[in-house]
């Protein structure tokens, strides 16, 4: 089982879950975020006032899988999310030791439907 976290643009959050759902991946979970990357601060103005944008707004996509759904759920997100400019995000996995669903008690793959 694995854990994918995917920081995206807001606007493209309707797409990853569209994506991940064509893939009858279901179960995700979505939180508001701010950070900076690659493309660093931002210098706009504002009725003639300059003023620095340092975190962007992003959107964190975390969506638990099994080890068959990895690569599938991956590539959904990644051709869901992609603009192809700076600051698109970045999918990050990382291996789950145990699920476990709290209502039922189950545990394991079968804690993830």
């Amino acid at each position: 089982m694995f854990k994918i976290e995917a920081i995206i643009r807001p606007h493209r959050l309707e797409a990853v879950r569209e994506a991940l759902q064509a893939h009858d991946l279901i179960g995700l979970t979505v939180t508001d975020v701010r950070g900076e990357g690659r493309q660093r601060t931002a210098t706009h103005s504002f009725r003639g006032s300059q003023y620095a944008h340092h975190l962007d707004p992003r959107i964190l996509v975390t969506v638990a899988v099994t080890a068959e759904s990895l690569d599938a759920a991956v590539d959904a997100i990644q051709t869901a999310a992609t603009t192809g400019e700076v600051g698109d995000g970045k999918i990050l996995v990382t291996k789950l030791h145990e699920v476990v669903r709290i209502r039922t008690n189950e545990r394991g793959e079968s804690a993830l439907g």
